[in-house]
This record gives C-alpha cells, sequence and structure tokens, in this order.
C-alpha cells in the first residue's frame, strides 16, 4: 500500500540483516522518532541482531487516541501496519525467520505492534508491549483467529496510565491468550507513563531468547 509512513526513514543498529541471526523492530510513541527508542538497543548486549526502527510521518502513526473507533485513525493505523509486514518480509528475505523477529513498542508504537502480532498470527520471536494494547474503541475477541504457537507476549503498564486504561491492558492479554500466545502482564502501581527498570530487564531477557 501506499501511505503516511511508506518510505520514511529508517533507522538501524546492531548487526546487519545479512549478518544477524535475529531482528528486533522498535516503534516509536507519539511524538517521539526512530532514533529516540533506537536507543533501547542499548540496553540490550546481545550479538548477531539487527535493530530496525521505523520513523513515522509527522511523529504520529496515526491522528486519535488508540481507544477511537479504528476508522478514526485510518489511513495512518493501515500504514503502520504495513511498515511492520514489510520490516518482517525483510528479515525474512535476509534469512531471518519470523520465530527470531521480536517486535517492541512504546505507547502508540506499543499499541501498534500489539495490533500487528494479533492480526498476523504465526509463531514470532516476541512481542513487547511497553504502555499499550489493541486497537479500537471496543475490542471484540471473535475477530482475532489463528495461532501465536507459544510465542512471547509482554504486556507492562502503569495502573494508573492516563493514555492507557487498565482494563485494556487485560482485554489485550486475553485476546493473546486466546491466540495461544505465551502471555506475561505486569501492572505497575502508580507508575505512569513510562518504561521501568523491571520491565528493561524482563525485555532484556526476551531479546537474549532470540540467540540462544
Amino acid at each position: 500500500m501506499t501511505g503516511p509512513h511508506q518510505n520514511q526513514q529508517l533507522r538501524t543498529a546492531g548487526e546487519s540483516l545479512d549478518d544477524a541471526q535475529a531482528a528486533v523492530i522498535l516503534v516509536h510513541g507519539r511524538g517521539a522518532t526512530a532514533q529516540s527508542i533506537l536507543g533501547m538497543a542499548d540496553e540490550f548486549e546481545y550479538p548477531d541482531i539487527a535493530y530496525l526502527a521505523p520513523q513515522a510521518a509527522n511523529r504520529t502513526w496515526y491522528p486519535q487516541s488508540f481507544l477511537a473507533p479504528v476508522e478514526q485513525n485510518e489511513p495512518g493505523r493501515s500504514s503502520g501496519l504495513q511498515v511492520i509486514t514489510s520490516l518482517v518480509s525483510q528479515a525474512n528475505d535476509a534469512d531471518i525467520p519470523t520465530e527470531k523477529i521480536l517486535v517492541l513498542g512504546f505507547s502508540q508504537g506499543a499499541c501498534l505492534a500489539s495490533e500487528f502480532i494479533a492480526r498476523n498470527p504465526t509463531r514470532y520471536g516476541g512481542l513487547a508491549a511497553l504502555s499499550g494494547g489493541l486497537i479500537g474503541d471496543t475490542i471484540e475477541p471473535d475477530s482475532f483467529d489463528g495461532s501465536l504457537d507459544s510465542t512471547p507476549a509482554f504486556f507492562g503498564c502503569s495502573d494508573s496510565d492516563p493514555h492507557i486504561p487498565e482494563e485494556r491492558v487485560h482485554d489485550s492479554a486475553a485476546v493473546y491468550e486466546q491466540l495461544d500466545a505465551s502471555v506475561t502482564k505486569r501492572l505497575y502501581p502508580g507508575m505512569g507513563h513510562g518504561i521501568n527498570e523491571d520491565e528493561l530487564e524482563f525485555v532484556d531477557g526476551m531479546v537474549g531468547a532470540l540467540v540462544e
């Protein structure tokens, strides 16, 4: 497809795709940049991993809250999902299997990442959804089918995040359990909207598992 996020800049770190054994796709939040979330790669000191951080047009993947009706966030939502699809395909073309690809996102990026994997179920290296959940004004479990075949899925969020209702984290994790993911959900009292050391430590283990 052609959309607002196609042909935007891609930032990379670590190994090149051609030399890597695994890949981590990092999806930034609203108002942020690919370069800013790519800094998370410094937290993960593992060899043989390619880190790929796409840039959203105007630093925003979709215009409204992720809780708005889906049509109000088009074409940004679909364009962003296609960006992730394209990066997975690029990794596959470099002989990195999908089960060695982890998709990580923060905030708006976490919503896009969780939506992508739930809508394209297969065995991935993992999902790390930091302060985010599935997109839409309502979540209809019957609209999701297929199997994630024990894909590790981590949902980390504050219990009082001003942008991410606790209920949406629970509902998103439930859909992932329905899709046969191996789900870990952690809600942190009073954390606000951010990432903490416990989340980084857990995700570090997920990244390390890609190259075990």
